[in-house]
């Protein structure tokens, strides 16, 4: 008789026979046949043997103690996820139970989510100033290729323009979200040039490019290269001088000092919340999709969206999401909705709520200062250096491009050499921005004092003199 696995006790035979008979499935191999041969491991895995509890628990902490983390050690690292300082209320209460285990319940356990969901997108909305904030989705890439798709659907074409400084990962995922279903072609993601000095798009290529084919142009502020794109009206003129939608990605935490792309012609805001009080991590770095509130736009969201209403209690307000635009997502239609939204991200609505109402409109401006002038006063130091350069443009937030093609060190290398000082350096960018030659992109926020910018000057120093 098998016994089970000491930690797997669905393990045993004879459970997985019932299981496999239930399903109708001759064999485990049967569950795997959609996955090619060649993508198939079969050799036998190194594994340990059986350990008590106990001995594993000591084992999985050995291995993660071999990590090395951004509190450990300086991070000039970005490039999508950026080491913010997260006010310690934010992790207090989402680690409430209230909040831990409220994604879904009964109707009558719903009023105070749904009102916690509500201050989340009511907030961001005044942020962005756009009335239509859905909840969010797992990240500014699926948000990005959620919009396109609306797109799509609102003019019935299929060809998107993008930018050439678009991160390559959020392009990745934009390229996974053009299959169409409903159609024999797909999204055609058509790349825009940029101006090589300044980091911002070529309006002359995107006007030779955007035509009666193109249903949206997709522009971000700043760019994944850190330049604020200061052509928004422009972009977005185009766009719609050739019937297309105008999207346009935004960092939130600049919106203290810029104005939302709203306010210059975008349709569709989309972007990360990342920066707003949630910690570096993985994955679920959470997207929001935002418009103005017009019914075509409304209609066309994949997400859920809230309304608030007086109830006939007088003084309270009642929360509820939209039951038209609910019913055509894939909650009520499922696989026939506009699109089937995966996994969410819910729980971070409440730290970003939190963090947005600790900071308000004064603190967003400060903060987006702070960040200014602590990356300038970077960019400025590490330019002084001999062979190193800054590129593009002067105006940029957080990120910039440092240019090590003078330098007696790689950037690849600077990067290697960095680590003996306890620094993470920039993102090289030679394997997906060949055209900036040697560089990196480094990251600095507000958690940077003036002194640890030093130190990484200091080290940079060293590490190309050496």
């Amino acid at each position: 008789m098998s016994s089970n696995h000491p930690h797997m006790p669905n393990a045993v035979e004879s459970t997985k026979r019932e299981m496999l008979d239930a399903i109708g499935a001759e064999d485990m191999d049967e569950l795997y046949e959609q996955i090619p041969e060649r993508l198939r491991y079969s050799g036998d895995l190194d594994l340990p043997g059986p350990e008590s509890e106990l001995e594993l628990q000591r084992h999985a902490r050995d291995l993660l103690d071999q990590n090395e983390t951004c509190e450990e050690n300086l991070n000039f690292l970005g490039a999508g996820c950026w080491q913010h300082y997260v006010p310690p209320v934010c992790d207090e209460i989402i680690g409430q139970r209230e909040f831990l285990t409220s994604e879904w319940g009964s109707p009558e356990s719903d009023k105070g989510r749904n009102q916690a969901w509500f201050e989340f997108c009511s907030q961001l909305g005044e942020l962005l100033e756009l009335d239509a904030v859905g909840l969010p989705v797992y990240s500014w890439g699926n948000a990005a290729g959620f919009a396109m798709r609306m797109a799509y659907r609102l003019t019935d074409r299929t060809e998107v323009l993008v930018p050439e400084t678009i991160s390559p990962e959020r392009l990745a995922v934009m390229e996974n979200y053009s299959s169409l279903s409903s159609r024999a072609e797909n999204i055609d993601l058509v790349t825009v040039a940029y101006d090589r000095e300044t980091g911002l798009l070529d309006v002359e290529d995107l006007r030779e490019k955007c035509s009666e084919e193109t249903a949206a142009v997709y522009y971000e502020s700043p760019t994944f290269l850190g330049t604020f794109e200061s052509q928004g009206g422009a972009i977005a003129d185009v766009a719609h001088e050739n019937g297309a939608e105008c999207i346009a990605g935004v960092d939130p935490s600049t919106l203290g000092l810029v104005d939302s792309p709203a306010n210059n012609g975008a349709d569709i805001v989309v972007g990360t919340t990342q920066p707003l009080g949630l910690h570096m991590n993985g994955g679920a770095c959470s997207g929001f999709i935002a418009s103005r509130d017009e019914e075509e736009y409304v209609v066309e969201f994949p997400t859920l969206l809230l309304s608030a209403t007086e109830t006939a209690t007088e003084g309270e307000i009642g929360y509820a999401f939209m039951p038209e635009q609910l019913h055509r997502s894939s909650y009520g239609l499922r696989e026939d909705g506009n699109d089937y939204t995966g996994t969410s991200v819910y729980l971070w609505t409440i730290a970003n709520a939190v963090y947005m109402s600790l900071l308000g409109r004064r603190g967003f401006r400060e903060l987006g200062e702070l960040v200014v002038e602590r990356s300038h006063y970077a960019a400025d130091r590490l330019s002084r250096l001999d062979g190193v350069d800054v590129r593009l443009s002067s105006s940029f937030f957080k990120e910039f491009v440092v240019d090590f093609e003078g330098a007696d060190a790689t950037a690849a290398e600077v990067n290697e050499r960095l680590r003996e000082y306890d620094i993470f350096g920039g993102l090289t960018l030679a394997d997906d921005f060949p055209e900036l030659g040697d560089a990196a992109l480094y990251c600095v926020t507000e958690i940077h004092t003036r002194d640890d910018i030093d130190r990484l000057v200091d080290a940079v120093s060293e590490v190309i003199e050496s």
